[in-house]
């Protein structure tokens, strides 16, 4: 089998070499070109003929963006891992070059201690998503699709729960954008990211939704017509007390080597609203959202998955579609407009009430 190809573009020269080396020692990768700005890179690729592209944010001449609007341009469809610092500014230049086409991000490891920690954080974080975009990630197969019975009795949706990773960010725009300012239920959301990029993501969000949206915090209480979204590196779960149900983060260990991770908040929403659920798998790597949405099916719930077509990595969605989770896999853009429909559907009149 060919071994992926890679082009690594970044101005530190001590980047460039602890990347070219980590990445070369694995036997399924190539790095068969380095950059040390842009305009050097836009030159190579035709060259070298990469499968995918390491690309940094902050260099001088032509910087990432600037970089990945020319590779947009001449090759729509070559992956591009944006390649940022760990900073406020580096989230922020991250989020636009997701929403300029960039296929992912890996963030530069900081502050873990020894040569090793760090050599072990690229080769956790970085040479996956790598992998994903090379073709060769292939997702372990269901051997026993779970079955439930037909109910005929649909309960009133009292929460929407969504799930989502690589791709999420332009994936919650679309759909999130699409819910009216009189939503009747909440939103729940975890996307895979880091500290610092979901806030500023939930900011994004709002600028462009009809409802507000914001980062998770413990102790707020949830209410329709509003979403939140996990903060990275913390659980989100919900919890019902007296005063209706909250929301609560919290640092316990990382599921489906997530946190946030997604089985966790599902399986808090299960159990307090049950068959009032609608779970929602998005684009993603992995397997997160699996045993989660197995557990709002068996509460009595709803589950929609994005599909394969219009997924920008088809790994979650997947894994939920193959054990016969779904109640229906639609394409990104008539995802709100089912979820509306199922809301209101099951709405009581308040002549009911």
């Amino acid at each position: 089998m060919p071994k992926i190809r890679v082009l690594v573009v970044d101005d530190a020269v001590v980047v460039r070499s602890r990347l070219s080396k980590i990445l070369s020692s694995d036997p399924e990768l190539e790095v068969v070109g380095v950059a040390a700005n842009g305009r050097i890179a836009l030159a190579k690729i035709s060259h070298v003929n990469p499968d995918v592209i390491i690309l940094d944010i902050e260099m001088p001449e032509m910087d990432g963006l600037q970089t990945l609007s020319a590779i947009r341009q001449i090759y729509p469809r070559l992956p591009v891992i944006m390649y940022s610092t760990f900073t406020r500014s580096g989230a922020i230049a991250t989020l636009e070059a997701l929403s300029l086409g960039a296929s992912d991000y890996a963030t530069k490891p900081s502050n873990l201690g020894s040569v090793e920690a760090t050599n072990q954080h690229i080769r956790d974080d970085l040479i996956p998503k790598i992998k994903v975009f090379g073709a060769f990630f292939t997702p372990s197969a269901i051997t026993h699709p779970v079955v439930f019975p037909v109910r005929s009795d649909i309960q009133q949706v009292e929460v929407v729960a969504i799930g989502v990773s690589t791709g999420g960010p332009n994936a919650l725009g679309v759909v999130l954008k699409e819910f009216p300012a009189d939503l009747s239920v909440p939103i729940l959301i975890v996307q895979h990211m880091p500290p610092m990029f979901t806030k500023l993501l939930a900011k994004q969000l709002a600028s462009k939704c009809k409802i507000p949206v914001d980062e998770a915090v413990s102790g707020q209480i949830v209410k329709p017509g509003h979403a939140w979204i996990a903060p990275g590196d913390f659980h989100l779960i919900v919890q019902r007390d007296k005063t209706g149900v909250q929301l609560t983060t919290h640092q316990a260990s990382r599921e489906n080597s997530c946190r946030p991770s997604v089985d966790v908040l599902l399986r808090s929403v299960a159990q307090v609203y049950g068959a009032g659920a609608i779970a929602v798998i998005l684009t993603g790597m992995g397997q997160d959202g699996l045993h989660g949405c197995q557990c709002i099916r068996e509460a009595g719930g709803q589950v929609l998955a994005q599909d394969k077509a219009t997924s920008v990595v088809w790994g979650m969605p997947s894994f939920v579609v193959n054990a016969g989770l779904a109640n229906q896999v639609l394409p990104l853009n008539q995802i709100a407009d089912e979820i509306m429909h199922r809301i209101r559907s099951n709405q009581v009149p308040l002549s009911d009430l």
